[in-house]
């Protein structure tokens, strides 16, 4: 049980920690320019694929470096010639243009790098048990995941709450026209916001691509998970966004380490019903069948009893 326990947590600690990855960019975006993306997994995928053929060239390292970088400068691409357009025209046009652009990258990749997975690496660096306990290893590029993960919180915490510049991106969400009034260049702002959330898309594409599958269809099951995320850690929060991320990493982790059901756990303590044949497929379901629709349970009932979600405010 204990072993259970402690590789439960930390797979769910480290399954959040790359929810938050993604979900930070989102909610930077949304928090200044009220867009939900839409496209914002298929630039995670991009930076997948971007991070497998660059460390094919040059090696994991600058593969690493150079990938988000090159989704972060096709974002600001992205919302310098498309969004900013878009955007005069109301949200509606906004979801419907990143709904679009999100099957336009899909195809591109699909065309370049095929249907197939590619053979994404872990570097020979990181490749080795960190630690072993109950004669289970924990490998070192999952540690890595978490120190990176936990780094760029930390680092975007510290911007937007102890810099100049997080100042003026925070004072650019809630009084754009003082700000601009004041000498800031406010779609620069923007700009750059976008490209920062695009980047940290392909940062966590380029970190995750070598402990997952790097493939097309990887950003499909993730888009709706990373709204309920943004939704459940509150509209526009960082730290709340950090904290819905580790919620449904420890929920989903948890929920697939234990594999019973309701009949198991009747039988378990020694309980025997007769249970109605209509309902006999609903007594057998595991836990471990219901992990993937916890969230989605999660975010109803948040919308019911918190809409603002953990740290949100209703204003925001």
């Amino acid at each position: 049980m204990s072993e259970l326990i402690v590789f439960s947590t930390l797979n769910g600690l480290q399954y959040g920690l790359l929810l938050f990855l993604l979900a930070s960019g989102l909610t930077l975006i949304f928090s200044m320019m009220g867009v939900l993306n839409f496209a914002h997994a298929s630039l995670y995928m991009l930076g997948a694929y971007l991070g497998y053929q660059i460390s094919s060239w040059l090696g994991f390292w600058i593969g690493l470096l150079v990938a988000p970088l090159l989704v972060g400068a096709l974002g600001a691409l992205i919302e310098r010639f498309g969004l900013r357009h878009v955007h005069r025209h109301g949200h509606v046009a906004e979801l419907l243009f990143t709904f679009g652009l999100a099957y336009l990258i899909e195809e591109v990749v699909v065309m370049v790098w095929g249907r197939i997975p590619v053979s994404y690496q872990v570097p020979e660096i990181l490749d080795f048990p960190a630690f072993t306990l109950w004669a289970t290893s924990y490998p070192a590029y999952r540690v890595f995941m978490l120190l990176v993960s936990m780094a760029i919180f930390l680092g975007l915490l510290l911007v937007l709450t102890r810099s100049r510049v997080g100042l003026i991106v925070q004072a650019s969400l809630t009084q754009p026209k003082m700000v601009s009034m004041l000498g800031h260049n406010v779609p620069m702002v923007f700009m750059l916001v976008f490209g920062v959330g695009s980047a940290l898309a392909g940062l966590a594409g380029a970190i995750a691509g070598p402990a997952l599958v790097t493939q097309p269809n990887m950003a499909v099951n993730l888009v709706p998970l990373l709204f309920v995320v943004v939704v459940l850690g509150g509209l526009g929060s960082l730290t709340g966004a950090l904290l819905a991320s580790l919620l449904i990493g420890l929920v989903q982790t948890f929920a697939i380490a234990g594999d019973f059901s309701l009949a198991d756990m009747a039988r378990a303590i020694g309980l025997s019903m007769n249970v109605p044949q209509v309902l006999s497929e609903l007594w057998n379901v595991t836990l471990a069948q219901l992990a993937p629709v916890l969230p989605y349970l999660l975010l109803v009932l948040m919308l019911i009893f918190r809409p603002t979600g953990l740290m949100g405010s209703r204003e925001s």
